[in-house]
């Protein structure tokens, strides 16, 4: 059980504040909308966007591939709970594998319901559970995140490569992604690699150094600041250890085959339709797989306009057909779990606003 949210006075001083400091990413959000939502509208009207179709189609879909592709959804969360294991080792060496998994529900629920901000929830719920710092769950969430990023972008390399050699022809709106993309991979995996290494192997110089930095800070400001740093390198150990890097390496490509089969199964819930192999997933979600980045509290947002965006640009399907794909795949990738997470949120003894708290107060 965790906490009962604060008084509402307070929560709604917290909301202005909060809303105050990231009124830029909002503002960002919504030109991003508008902009999407233009192309959409204009491409709609260009192609005459047929209503009918769309209906027809997804009454058309192949239920027993859907019911596929959300069991391997689901495994996805439970694969980033045994990863989480291995890399909260060094403070936590043996964790509840149940409490993981329900932060890792809850969390990412909090992202599909609250956009970013949602991110933090699952490393903070897993510091209350196993007793551990933030701070080393926060270098957790990164280590995380950079096994991913290098992972996508080994599977957009692929996209790019393959695209260049195979004879696709992209649109004039994924022109531009073709001619910077291999830079955009090429600093991306140096940016990743120079992080990972420095973490691994230059951890203790990195904090000697930053404590050195901070030690003009007041005694019991310094002190503070020592056991957030202290921690947070505790939490990057995990990488020192050959057979935890080896298991990590192994749960994070295991997790990208679990979603890459989950969208070929969506693919394949289409029939004749779409004609979709493994190196045209492949592609496909290398391409989608950045447009995740960009995520608006309650509607999702760069899947779903990527994956319009990719499947008319590129493959040539159907506005109808592609409006149909991005809805299904954003409902299966993020919102299939919310019912569950919000159920083990209410058995945990949270609710909407404490979660929303717990977004904001991990994010602040």
């Amino acid at each position: 059980m965790f906490p009962q949210p604060e008084e509402s006075e307070a929560s709604s001083r917290e909301s202005r504040f909060y809303l105050m400091k990231h009124k830029w990413k909002w503002l960002g959000a919504l030109i991003f909308l508008i902009i999407t939502g233009w192309w959409l509208y204009a491409t709609a009207r260009r192609q005459g966007f047929r209503w009918q179709t769309f209906v027809g189609t997804l009454e058309g879909l192949q239920v027993h591939w859907l019911v596929v592709a959300s069991a391997c959804a689901f495994v996805t969360y439970y694969i980033r709970a045994l990863r989480w294991a291995v890399l909260i080792r060094p403070v936590s060496p043996h964790p509840s594998m149940r409490g993981l998994f329900v932060a890792t529900v809850i969390g990412f629920t909090a992202v599909t319901l609250f956009g970013r901000p949602g991110e933090f929830v699952r490393p903070y719920l897993i510091s209350l559970k196993e007793k551990i710092p933030f701070s080393s769950q926060i270098a957790a969430w990164l280590l995380e995140r950079i096994f991913d990023l290098l992972i996508a972008l080994v599977v957009f390399g692929f996209a790019l490569a393959h695209v260049r050699s195979s004879g696709l022809t992209a649109g004039p709106a994924l022109s531009w992604v073709l001619t910077f993309g291999g830079r955009f991979v090429g600093v991306m995996a140096a940016i990743s690699l120079v992080v990972f290494v420095l973490l691994r192997h230059f951890s203790e110089p990195m904090r000697r150094r930053l404590l050195d930095g901070l030690a003009f800070l007041p005694a019991h400001r310094f002190a503070r600041a020592e056991r957030l740093v202290n921690a947070f390198v505790q939490g990057a150990e995990a990488t020192r250890s050959e057979l935890s890097l080896l298991l990590l390496t192994i749960y994070t490509v295991l997790e990208w085959v679990a979603i890459a089969t989950c969208y070929l199964c969506i693919a394949r819930a289409y029939g004749d339709t779409l004609h979709f192999g493994w190196t045209d997933v492949l592609i496909f979600m290398g391409f989608v797989s950045f447009g995740a980045v960009i995520q608006i509290p309650g509607i999702g947002g760069g899947v779903q306009v990527v994956t319009i965006l990719v499947l008319t640009e590129l493959f040539q399907v159907p506005l109808e057909i592609a409006t149909s794909l991005a809805l299904l795949l954003w409902f299966i990738m993020f919102v299939v779990i919310a019912p569950l997470g919000i159920t083990l949120a209410i058995r945990e003894g949270l609710d909407w606003a404490k979660l929303r708290s717990m977004a904001r107060e991990a994010e602040l």
